[in-house]
C-alpha cells in the first residue's frame, strides 16, 4: 500500500487515496505505532463524493473513527492539488459532520496552506465535573465533533496528561470528547494545548483551536469577526468565529514524505 505522510502543526497522519478497507480501523491502530510503523495520530483515507468534490474518512490512532479534522483536512487539499488530481483552489470535501469548503493557497505551484469553513459552532452551558476528588470546569463545544474546553492560568503548566484521560472518558461525555487547556495571552492571541479523543496529546488540533475560539468569544474573552490567533504546540493557527455561528480557520499543510508498506 501506498501512502503519503502529511502534517498540519506537527498533527500528522497517513493519507491514501482510495477505498476505505474493511480493516481500517485495525490498519491504523498497526500503521499509526510510532515504533512499529510509520508513525503517525491516525490515517486519512480520501475518496471520491457523490455530494462533494471529495471525502475523506479519518481513523485515530487507536482505530477509532472521527467525523472530522481541521489539520487534516488542509492536507486532503494539498494532497489532490500536489498530485494533480484536480486544478482546483476552491474545493468541497465531505466529512462525517458534512461538506466543508475549502480555500487553497498556492505558492510556486503548490499549496502551502489552506482556509477552511469550519461550519456552524455550538457553545453549551459551562459544566462542573467531579474527578474524583477534583473538580474542574469546562465548556461544551460542538465543532462537528465534542470538545470540552478549560481556561486555565497557564497553559505550559496545566495537567494535560493527567486530566486530559479522566475528561475524555468522563460519564457527562458518553461518546468520549476532546480537551482543550486554554490561556487568554490577549484578545486576539489564545494559547491551547490539547488531548484529542482517541490519539491523546497530540502537537495540534484545528477543531480544537476552532473550539477554543468559539468558547472564548462567548465568554468575552475575543471578538467576534476578527482573526484569533491560536498558539499550539506545533505552531499557530488564525481563526475568526462570526456571530452567525460559523467558523473559518486558515494554517499550513506539508508533506513529509512518500511511503509504501507490506500489508
Amino acid at each position: 500500500m501506498r501512502f503519503t505522510k502529511m502534517q498540519g502543526l506537527g498533527n500528522d497522519y497517513l493519507y491514501v487515496y482510495g477505498p476505505v478497507p474493511a480493516d481500517a480501523a485495525a490498519l491504523s491502530r498497526r500503521l499509526s505505532d510510532r515504533h512499529f510503523g510509520p508513525g503517525a495520530d491516525g490515517m486519512i483515507f480520501i475518496t471520491p463524493s457523490q455530494t462533494a468534490d471529495y471525502a475523506m474518512r479519518i481513523f485515530n490512532a487507536d482505530g477509532s473513527e472521527a467525523k472530522m479534522c481541521g489539520n487534516g483536512i488542509r492536507c486532503v487539499g494539498k494532497y489532490v492539488f500536489d498530485k494533480g488530481l484536480t486544478a482546483k483552489t476552491r474545493l468541497t470535501v465531505e466529512t462525517l459532520s458534512g461538506v466543508r469548503e475549502l480555500s487553497l493557497h498556492i505558492e510556486d505551484g503548490a499549496v502551502r496552506a489552506a482556509t477552511v469553513e469550519m461550519g456552524r459552532f455550538e457553545v453549551g452551558t459551562e459544566e462542573e465535573l467531579a474527578l474524583g476528588e477534583e473538580r474542574v470546569s469546562c465548556a461544551p463545544v460542538s465543532v462537528g465533533n465534542p470538545h470540552a474546553v478549560l481556561f486555565v492560568a497557564d497553559a505550559e503548566t496545566a495537567p494535560v496528561t493527567k486530566l486530559g484521560p479522566r475528561i475524555e472518558r468522563h460519564p457527562f461525555f458518553p461518546g468520549g470528547v476532546n480537551v482543550e487547556f486554554v490561556q487568554a495571552l490577549s484578545s486576539r492571541e489564545l494559547r491551547m494545548r490539547v488531548w484529542e479523543r482517541g490519539s491523546g496529546v497530540t502537537m495540534a488540533c484545528g477543531t480544537g483551536a476552532s473550539a477554543s475560539v468559539a468558547a472564548a468569544v462567548t465568554k468575552g474573552l475575543c471578538p467576534y469577526g476578527v482573526s484569533v490567533t491560536v498558539r499550539l504546540d506545533g505552531g499557530s493557527l488564525s481563526i475568526v468565529a462570526r456571530k452567525d455561528g460559523t467558523l473559518s480557520m486558515t494554517g499550513p499543510a506539508v508533506t513529509v514524505y512518500e511511503g509504501e508498506i507490506a500489508l
